[in-house]
């Protein structure tokens, strides 16, 4: 049994209801739900949410694979991690240990059937123990790192240390491995891995490269505008 996962608070703060709020005419939730509707590998899909708007919305969607979880209120609050209703909803669940879960992130629109799929044959293929949506990213990049307390701190040294190359040595961006970043659009792992661990992701972990457009997430009023102009386009 393959189960996607999607998560959905009322209580968005940045953008009230932002789930269902519409972007390229549909609720924000329809299209990551489309996506697993119409993935393969998918046997079933659950939208968990606290809210009877949402609810109500999302059963309209006439989706033969999805079906509505009702989340405790405790386990939707600003400060509940996602773990915790992944992890309420396992255990309400018949679910075995051997099933499959993928969680997805509703926030991530640009998501596609083909992506899902595409990604569990490659967890099949790798024999993973978990994986995760990726963009490769080639910028240079730095952490700032706390100023030391006391005396002896001389002028001009450097609170900025590279993380992934060498200043010295600049290499060529076409020969630049970059690093992967995690998109939070769909994340897999075995049912046992989860109660076990306690967290979505564990074991032997491998990343799904996805066009680098896929990096946003829809968090901010900003991230609306550039995301529902690139869903026109690819």
């Amino acid at each position: 049994m393959n189960t996607a996962f999607i998560p959905v608070r009322g209580g968005s703060k940045s953008i009230p209801l932002k789930n269902i709020k519409l972007i390229n005419g549909k609720p924000l939730v329809y299209w990551t739900a489309l996506a697993s509707q119409n993935a393969e590998c998918i046997d079933k899909v659950i939208i968990a949410t606290d809210s009877e708007e949402i609810k109500s919305t999302v059963l309209n969607f006439g989706f033969d694979k999805l079906e509505v979880y009702d989340r405790d209120k405790t386990n939707a609050e600003d400060t509940s991690s996602t773990e915790s209703v992944m992890l309420e909803y396992i255990s309400k669940s018949n679910l075995k240990d051997e099933d499959l879960f993928f969680l997805i992130q509703a926030t991530s629109p640009m998501l596609k059937a083909e992506h899902i799929d595409g990604m569990y044959n490659e967890f099949l293929a790798g024999k993973y123990d978990s994986m995760f949506t990726g963009v490769r990213e080639k910028q240079f990049k730095w952490i700032q790192l706390p100023r030391p307390k006391g005396e002896g701190w001389g002028e001009g040294a450097n609170l900025l240390q590279p993380v992934n190359y060498d200043y010295h040595n600049r290499p060529r961006r076409q020969e630049f491995e970059g690093l992967i970043a995690e998109t939070g659009a769909c994340y897999i792992n075995s049912v046992g891995n989860i109660k076990r661990d306690q967290c979505r992701l564990s074991g032997n972990i491998g990343a799904y490269e996805m066009p680098s457009y896929t990096i946003y997430e829809l968090d901010e009023p900003t991230d609306w505008i550039i995301v529902e102009e690139l869903m026109k386009r690819v």
